[in-house]
């Protein structure tokens, strides 16, 4: 049996399974103190579904602990920052263009060094041993424990990373160290900005990391605990301690994946309607279709995989800002009307007025409609037909412009509605054939992490006319099968779910830029990941 966790800015939900079906489930408030909320959660499943705790065989957890760090600005640490690039990646320095307040939380210790290569292999300068180890040294010096490792190309060859992380851990023992290749694609600023941040958070991520593993010690509960990734596979408790950037958009990915799951639908659009956003994004082939351009996460551009999500700042708990003297009104100025982005997060249950509170929600104008029945201790205020009806075409309206924005063709499409407030979808919209609600949508987010399956993926720049292009694919294919068996992956059922080919024609012959991504069940306890700071951590663990 496993048990899924997804803590979400408004509840928190667990759900356990047995195989494919969903033995229990649970939905609670998001707790300041989030472990204790997933302890809580966890227990209630466990008592709902009447089994032995030693019955639990893995735990997935999905967390916004980090995209929340990161937006906050806080719990960073300070980044020590080695970039191999000199002297022809110096013109545009690390950490240009980030947000002030970004900047100065992670610091400027930054040194700029001689490595890196050409596409094609070549090196632009050779590794400065000697400069490596006296930037070790100055970060050591600065009582600065996090650093971020990044050069030109490290994602096709990752020997001066490699090289560059064991110095610094000969120099800074103490030194949690992030490279590179381990994280993101090709594309230097890119990369080295996801590193960065990464880096920041690793202090962060061990903590909640322990608070979880110490949270299920609690709960005499003895499986291995996995956290859920951006494009909707498992990684270890402790390879998410060392990348816990790979973990920023795991929310929407449970959510799409649970979908999939509960429906059977592999190609549809799904819209997740949580306590504070809903968000929309594409299946394709059962996965979230992945953002094709760079990703903003907290203000600075990344170039990790990530799923193409839009998030509209409309939820259960969204704020309708109207004033109490038009809910009577005979009829409707929009004008009069603003909704969100503010939310009342996890205070619905206080401050929304079906729950006795003064604040007016979505929930409350769905409950008006009959949309849904809940809320205990208060009411929805009593609208008119015309201002509840304009109310709800103003809800739809913000929904089919979502829609459209995500669409890639005219034909209708297929939506299914996910989500503690999937109510607030209506059975009909303009341009959708259907609108599919499956059993237990509610908590598709934690059933899309309980089902969560091991990944691997291969980047290569590959010239085909040097090796066949049959041949070449069919090698990478193996590559990627293989990293998903080494992760933990059940053999029998590893599979290729993705190859995207793009020829560069800026270089000379055939060649092209390769990425394939496999996917399988979780056969076993996943292989240790390399411990933080490990100097070993490369492109053989990127995923």
């Amino acid at each position: 049996m496993r048990i899924g966790v997804d803590v979400g800015g408004t509840n928190t939900d667990a759900v356990l399974m047995e195989g494919k079906e969903v033995i229990a489930w649970t939905k609670n408030p998001t707790s300041p103190d989030v472990s204790h909320g997933v302890a809580d959660a966890i227990d209630a499943v466990i008592s709902k579904g009447g089994i032995q705790r030693e019955a639990v065989s893995a735990v997935m957890v999905g967390t916004t602990h980090f995209t929340n760090a990161l937006v906050e600005r806080r719990g960073l640490d300070r980044v020590g920052v080695l970039r191999l690039a000199s002297p022809s990646g110096e013109a545009l320095p690390p950490l240009t263009a980030w947000p002030a307040e970004l900047r100065a939380s992670v610091g400027d210790s930054v040194f700029l060094l001689p490595g890196g290569y050409e596409v094609d292999g070549r090196e632009i300068a050779a590794l400065d041993e000697s400069r490596v180890r006296a930037a070790a040294r100055e970060v050591r010096r600065r009582g600065i424990a996090a650093v971020a490792v990044t050069s030109v190309f490290a994602p096709l060859n990752s020997a001066m990373e490699t090289r560059a992380a064991a110095i610094i851990k000969e120099e800074h023992p103490a030194a949690i160290i992030t490279v590179s290749n381990a994280i993101g694609r090709i594309g230097l600023i890119e990369r080295e900005n996801a590193s960065i941040l990464n880096a920041a958070l690793t202090s962060l991520a061990g903590r909640i990391v322990s608070s979880f593993e110490s949270a299920l010690r609690g709960l005499r509960i003895a499986a291995p605990l996995y956290i859920t990734q951006n494009d909707g596979t498992l990684i270890s408790a402790a390879r998410a301690a060392a990348y816990p950037v790979t973990t920023i958009g795991s929310g929407p990915t449970n959510s799409m994946r649970g979908a999939a799951f509960l429906t059977g639908c592999k190609d549809a659009i799904v819209m997740d309607v949580g306590g504070t956003t809903t968000d929309i994004g594409v299946l394709t082939n059962g996965f979230p279709r992945e953002s094709s351009i760079a990703v903003d996460i907290g203000g600075v551009r990344t170039n990790f995989r990530m799923p193409d999500v839009l998030a509209l700042g409309f939820g259960g708990g969204t704020r309708i800002h109207l004033d109490a003297s038009l809910y009577r009104a005979e009829g409707f100025d929009e004008n009069t009307l603003r909704i969100g982005p503010d939310s009342v997060g996890y205070r619905i249950t206080e401050d929304a007025m079906i729950f006795g509170g003064r604040v007016l929600t979505a929930s409350d104008v769905a409950v008006a409609a009959g949309l849904a029945q809940f809320g205990r201790g208060g009411r929805p205020p009593d609208f008119s037909p015309a201002v509840l009806s304009g109310l709800l075409s103003r809800f739809r309206q913000l929904l089919e412009e979502g829609i459209d924005r995500m669409k890639t063709s005219r034909e209708p499409a297929r939506i299914l509605a996910v989500g503690g407030g999937n109510f607030l979808i209506p059975d009909s919209l303009t341009g959708v054939a259907e609108v599919i609600r499956a059993p237990h949508a509610h908590v598709a987010n934690a059933v899309g992490a309980a089902i969560a399956q091991v990944g691997g993926q291969v980047e290569q720049v590959v010239n085909y006319d040097s090796v066949p292009r049959p041949v070449t694919l069919e090698r990478l294919r193996a590559e990627a099968r293989d990293r998903v068996m080494a992760a933990g992956g059940d053999p029998d059922t590893v599979y290729v779910v993705d190859v995207e080919e793009v020829f560069l024609s800026y270089l000379p012959g055939r060649t092209a830029q390769v990425r394939i991504r496999a996917v399988g069940d979780l056969g076993r306890q996943l292989t240790r990941a390399p411990g933080r700071g490990d100097a070993g951590a490369g492109a053989a663990n990127d995923h």
